[in-house]
């Protein structure tokens, strides 16, 4: 297994003055390695080897709480594990807002029984505040075995795709640092907060 070094998570032709257009698909590296040392959490890089996003659960590991922040710190979602007898589910929150608020989202793990996805992981993401039943509906879907998933639109198109990240040279790097691809026009903050929940219930972070 090839160790991880930074010069490694990026390509070395990414450009600090590339800007990116709403049409481009966006490109992220997820680290599943926290900014605090011994702590627990993911740190997010863009495709120019910038921190853009981090968790950091100090050392606590699948806390039921945690915040997506920025790379100053500001938080950009609030995620809860919230249990009703056997139904465990997420809810997202915009920015540190909770009490009295509605959730931005609701994430829903689907039971082995109704999973057509055979041995594979499956949740059901719900957006609170969009009223497009296509576009407020979202698929997190997986394997098991394997830190690669996609996030599928309720109108069947993929929005987003991790997969374990290589190389420059072609090495497969290890199982905590992944690749993530969003498509255009999509909300950057959902997107990696979904991510995060699926760290979070695979036990990863």
């Amino acid at each position: 297994m090839a160790k991880v070094h930074p010069h490694l998570l990026f390509s070395p032709s990414a450009s600090p003055s590339r800007s990116l257009s709403q049409e481009e698909t966006e490109k992220f590296t997820v680290w599943m390695k926290s900014l605090v040392l011994n702590g627990n959490g993911c740190t997010i890089y863009d495709a120019t080897g910038n921190i853009v996003y981090r968790i950091d659960n100090y050392d606590t590991k699948c806390s039921s709480q945690v915040f997506l922040m920025d790379l100053k710190g500001k938080v950009l979602s609030t995620l809860i594990r919230k249990k009703l007898r056997l139904n465990e589910h997420w809810c997202g929150y915009k920015n540190d807002r909770v009490k009295n608020d509605k959730p931005w989202f609701r994430v829903n793990k689907i039971s082995k029984v109704f999973n057509k996805n055979g041995d594979g992981f499956s949740c059901q993401v719900t957006m609170e505040d969009n009223e497009s039943q296509a576009l407020s509906c979202f698929k997190i879907q997986g394997c098991v075995q394997k830190s690669e998933f996609k996030i599928i639109r309720g109108d069947g198109l993929v929005v987003a795709e991790v997969k374990r990240k290589q190389s420059t040279s072609g090495v497969m790097l290890g199982d905590d640092v992944l690749s993530l691809e969003v498509q255009p026009n999509m909300d950057n903050a959902f997107i990696i907060s979904l991510v995060v929940v699926h760290g979070l219930i695979s036990h990863k972070i």
